[in-house]
């Protein structure tokens, strides 16, 4: 069954306030008249014959409501929509799918090879109520999942050195073809890091160049070559990870301050960051001046406001999707947060997608940010914005019985489904307290988990109450 009937047969037929919306900009023909204007009674005095015309002319039909995609879906369905997870096998995508609505899912090496040899993701996309983000981390080199079956390509500093911006889109485009075939719709990936790191270290060749207009223009070119496939790029890692003081996978990292990092690391994500159709990964690196020291950027509200708004290091407001680093497998947070506490806590800084690289831990997760959002500490303003911004990567048609627009301006709150829990007591009730998700293993292909995370700035945002989520 296509993926529009799917939508047609779960179309509500009572249409109610907050789960249908106009598709356009006219009234429907049931709500109650508007105040009277000259353009209003021109129109009227036209269609009886008035003056100047000479003939009546026909009504226009009143637009049709529409309803959200999101429209039948639970408060705890639509926050799962959010999710990327790494899947272990096609059995366990789907158990995601099927038991929590999962939103996205990540394709590491294990499951490379099943899904190349047959036709799992399709199946995949077909028991899901939407279309589903399937994501990779296909850089070249080091961190390249489909080597096996696509062939090598180069690490981004070779490909940097030896070929020139036209070649590298060439052959972005060309990877991105594979990815397409086999059902990936997004590339985290390339990195933005500015760094001279040995070529093994954390970003070492995984960085074009330690000069940043050479990995603006290259990084450029890879991103358009994947977007020529029909692949969406994801930069990383913001707000740069070039000069970290060590490795996420492993333990807390440092990055310069950001004044020192304004004029170098963070000059490709300024230039690129109005690059359409893209979304960005914040990192796990601690940044002074920004971050505060308690805290990665990935769950650093400055830091996603920096990314946002662009103030403060002379770059456009980014408008895409914004994704987080791997949260259960990187020591950098697995080591202070609980996964759940993790995922939550990326949310309230305004991530739009938590990523973590298993299936575990989905329920937990739901359950804490369901309590964030019934304490108050979590808008669901904030979720409907992030809902937008992922249906439009998704492919998701703003209207379930109408055509794809590219935004989803009416889709229902996130709220209205599920009312809010009344706080029990001045600080609320606690979230359910869920156990830290043991770290996964990193995949043997990268010694960097899934991409990396990126980050905005400004002023640090009021303390969140944090006794209310589980660490």
């Amino acid at each position: 069954m296509s993926f529009y009937r799917r939508l047609r047969l779960t179309t509500v037929v009572a249409i109610t306030a907050l789960a249908l919306v106009g598709c356009g900009s006219a009234a429907p023909a049931d709500q109650a008249d508007p105040p009277a204007t000259d353009q209003a009674a021109d129109q009227a005095e036209s269609q009886e014959g008035g003056e100047g015309t000479g003939e009546g002319v026909a009504a226009s039909p009143p637009i049709s409501p529409c309803d959200s995609p999101f429209a039948q879906m639970s408060q705890r369905e639509r926050i799962a929509q959010l999710f990327t997870v790494g899947v272990s096998s096609m059995a366990d995508a789907r158990r995601a799918v099927e038991q929590h609505n999962i939103g996205g899912v990540f394709i590491g090496s294990s499951v490379v090879g099943e899904v190349v040899a047959g036709d799992g993701l399709a199946q995949l996309q077909s028991i899901a109520p939407l279309p589903l983000l399937v994501s990779i981390d296909e850089e070249g080199g080091r961190v390249s999942r489909i080597a096996p079956y696509a062939g090598p390509m180069p690490s981004a500093r070779v490909m940097a050195n030896t070929m020139s911006p036209a070649e590298v889109r060439e052959t972005a485009r060309k990877r991105g073809e594979f990815l397409a075939g086999m059902g990936v719709t997004v590339d985290f990936a390339p990195s933005l890091d500015v760094s001279d790191q040995p070529d093994r270290a954390v970003i070492g060749d995984r960085s074009f160049s330690p000069d940043p207009a050479r990995v603006t223009e290259y990084a450029r070119a890879f991103s358009a070559g994947l977007l020529d496939a029909g692949i969406t790029p994801v930069f990383k890692h913001f707000p740069g990870h070039g000069r970290s003081s060590g490795d996420s996978h492993f333990d807390a990292v440092t990055v310069p301050p950001l004044d020192q990092l304004t004029a170098h690391d963070l000059r490709p994500f300024a230039e690129l960051a109005a690059t359409p159709d893209t979304g960005m990964m914040l990192g796990h690196q601690q940044v002074p001046g920004l971050t505060g020291a308690d805290r990665p950027a990935s769950m650093s509200p400055a830091a996603y406001r920096l990314l946002r708004d662009g103030h403060g290091y002379g770059a456009p407001a980014f408008e895409g999707p914004i994704f987080t680093d791997d949260l259960s497998g990187m020591r950098a947070v697995s080591d202070e947060f609980s996964l759940p506490r993790a995922v939550t806590e990326a949310l309230i800084a305004g991530a739009d997608s938590p990523l973590w690289i298993t299936t575990d831990g989905i329920g937990e997760a739901l359950d804490s940010v369901e309590a964030a959002v019934a304490n108050g500490v979590l808008q669901p303003e904030r979720l409907d914005r992030s809902l937008q911004r992922m249906a439009e990567i998704r492919g998701i048609p703003e209207c379930a019985n109408g055509p794809v627009t590219g935004r989803m301006v009416g889709a229902g709150s996130l709220g209205a489904p599920l009312p809010l829990a009344a706080p029990a007591g001045p600080a609320g009730p606690a979230a359910p307290a869920a156990p830290a998700s043991p770290a996964a293993p990193a995949e043997p292909a990268a010694p960097a988990g899934p991409a990396g995370a990126d980050v905005p700035s400004q002023p640090p945002a009021p303390a969140v109450p944090l006794p209310l989520l589980p660490r």
